[in-house]
């Protein structure tokens, strides 16, 4: 069963398939027997537990069009990771289930996500992010390459809107709506969660309609994305970051030290 602790919850803990340095991977019982994730319902079920959300992220093949193409890239790999056992499933979040600051992405990578596990894992995007999390005191190292590299979050919690790679970074509306209500069965499980870090309109996006799916107002007019602009959803506070695509990164739109801002300014509003 999966472990959680007051500090960190990581899947290395768990039985959870963990993907080891050199791509093998472990025995998976946890997966065993696991329930339909069928049984979902409109709007959020009852949450259950971290565990149970696992469970159900996992199995889920709710969206034709992203499960063929997950596991057609986890099939065909990059010649770079050939070595490697993809995991080729949706991606659930991971970290301190006692988080007050959750960051939300888009989706995982093809050969980041996709390929480790485990969110921003393995990818450019990932380099980037971690490297400023544990720069902000929010991890105990600055690298995330492997679901079994170590990693552990301090106060906080990755996840994703959409839980599996679209093609083209793309998800549709209806993959996106789809996907929410794990979102915001994470956010409501997130007991002590004061503070949402969306990374990009998208998540943005996503991180508001997934609050209104747990019954809150969503203030009006919308709150619109931008880089450090900040919105009180109900007990929430939205914090934007561009995100860290290459795209963002190489530029500079998205620098180190402009990230960096917007993560001590969650944990300041996280008190």
């Amino acid at each position: 069963m999966l472990e959680e602790s007051s500090t960190t919850m990581t899947r290395t803990e768990s039985p959870m398939l963990a993907s080891q340095g050199n791509g093998s991977t472990a025995a998976n019982p946890y997966l065993n027997g696991v329930s339909s994730a069928a049984n979902r319902i409109a709007g959020v079920p009852n949450p259950g537990s971290l565990a149970d959300l696992w469970d159900d992220i996992v199995v889920c093949r709710l969206c034709p069009r992203l499960v063929e193409w997950r596991e057609r890239t986890a099939r065909e790999k990059r010649a770079s990771f050939a070595n490697w056992e993809y995991w080729g499933r949706p991606v659930p979040g991971f970290g301190d289930p006692q988080a007050r600051i959750l960051i939300v992405g888009l989706a995982p990578a093809a050969h980041g996500g996709n390929r480790t596990g485990r969110i921003f894992t393995g990818d450019r995007s990932g380099d980037f992010l971690f490297d400023v999390v544990h720069k902000c005191g929010l991890s105990n190292q600055a690298t995330s390459v492997s679901a079994d590299d170590g990693l552990e979050l301090n106060d906080l919690y990755v996840a994703a809107v959409n839980r599996c790679c679209p093609p083209g970074n793309r998800p549709t509306p209806e993959e996106r709506d789809n996907c929410l209500p794990y979102l915001a069965r994470e956010i409501d499980l997130l007991d002590r969660l004061k503070v949402l870090v969306p990374l990009g309109s998208f998540a943005w996006d996503g991180a508001l309609r997934a609050i209104a799916l747990l019954g809150r107002s969503i203030p009006r007019p919308k709150p619109r994305f931008r880089h450090g602009g900040e919105a009180r959803v109900g007990p929430y506070t939205l914090i934007g970051s561009f995100h860290p695509s290459q795209q963002n990164t190489f530029t500079g739109k998205l620098t180190p030290s402009m990230l960096e801002g917007v993560l001590r300014r969650a944990v300041e509003l996280a008190g």
